[in-house]
């Protein structure tokens, strides 16, 4: 699948990949330059291949606390919440934001290549409540506008806080605006229709002009969010992993009166074999994902999900699944890359924290 901003991105030289069966930018010139681009200035990204499902009814609340494992009637309107959908289980089909846009209205967000399963899963979950679900993917572009400049960029833009959203117009354009992000700076995800995305884009080209602003691709949207400690789904996150087997059980809300999709498996007592961890490494040698992690005494104990060499730290860092054992901060462990052993360290996440 294309976005529909594809032509843009051709203007603009960009690079492509496939990224959950769309054909998005990898990068436009210097991968290096953009991730900078975002810590120190701004970014804009193109996130048109993530999903939109907008659900809608009296019932709205009441069906999504069925549907997903956080209580979503609770959010106040206008406040977004991170939360996650699972099979019977509690295995984790995909990670979510959903917002809350009116009493009985509300927007889930699924990752690319899990959107038409979510939209069909919400679909079929929906019977026996009084509310619509509409996939509004194909009809809908979302743009990110990522860095320490973004709300100066923009401009005049209603007062949000982390998680939130409200309506906006934006450089003459209607759209919702949410201050959410997967970069770990401040950054607004605008959405609008798919119709009007190629004159937005544009328009914030050229604002951006100011700014030394860049167009960014997947390639630093990857380093950016592990720099930021997030989790990226089949990665971190799969259909055999349950919340508190990446340390987020804490999503999973225990508040609710009534049972939900997984709620029989995910409140029941459970110790995690194995924990998600925060490396960091010495040298520049960067683990990758599927490098298999060695105890002291050299038996296999883990894997690497995500690593790379950290741009803004300038040294290796990677996310990996360990024996809980070996999970506690400051073991060293070593990772196995390319036959030959390198030490890391266990450390807090995230490993970058904006000021």
């Amino acid at each position: 699948m294309l976005s529909p901003l594809h032509a843009e991105h051709e203007k603009l030289g960009a690079m492509f990949t496939d990224f959950g069966g769309w054909e998005m930018p990898l990068r436009y010139g210097n991968e290096l330059d953009e991730h900078r681009a975002v810590r120190t200035n701004v970014g804009l990204f193109d996130l048109s291949h993530m999903g939109e499902v907008r659900v809608t009814g009296a019932e709205a609340g009441k069906f999504l606390d069925y549907a997903l494992i956080s209580q979503l009637s609770a959010i106040a309107l206008g406040k977004a919440k991170y939360t996650m959908i699972v099979n019977e289980e509690g295995g984790i089909i995909d990670d979510l934001i959903v917002y809350r846009l009116g009493e009985e209205e509300f927007l889930v967000v699924p990752n690319a290549g899990n959107a038409k399963t979510v939209a069909g899963l919400l679909a079929e979950r929906a019977e026996g409540f009084d509310v619509t679900v509409t996939d509004e993917s194909a009809d809908t572009a979302l743009i990110a506008v990522q860095g320490p400049r973004a709300a100066e960029m923009l401009g005049d833009i209603p007062e949000l806080k982390y998680y939130t959203a409200a309506p906006a117009t934006i450089l003459g354009h209607d759209v919702l605006l949410a201050r959410t992000g997967y970069t770990g700076e401040d950054g607004f995800e605008l959405f609008l229709p798919a119709t009007e995305a190629t004159a937005l884009w544009q328009a914030l080209i050229d604002a951006g002009s100011a700014f030394d602003l860049l167009p960014c691709g997947l390639a630093c949207r990857d380093s950016l969010r592990l720099e930021a400690g997030m989790p990226l789904y089949g990665h971190e996150l799969n259909l055999d992993l349950k919340p508190a087997d990446a340390g987020l059980g804490m999503v999973v809300s225990k508040k609710k009166e009534e049972p939900f999709v997984g709620s029989e498996v995910l409140l029941a007592d459970y110790t995690p074999a194995r924990k998600l961890i925060g490396l960091q490494g010495e040298g520049r040698r960067a683990a990758r994902a599927e490098s298999v992690i060695l105890s002291p005494s050299g038996e296999e104990i883990g894997v690497v999900t995500s690593g790379q060499l950290s741009p803004t730290l300038g040294y290796p860092i990677a996310l990996a699944y360990v024996d809980a054992e070996f999970a506690e901060e400051g073991n060293t462990l070593d990772v196995d890359i390319r036959g030959k052993k390198h030490t890391y360290t266990v450390v807090k996440l995230p490993f970058y924290k904006r000021a």
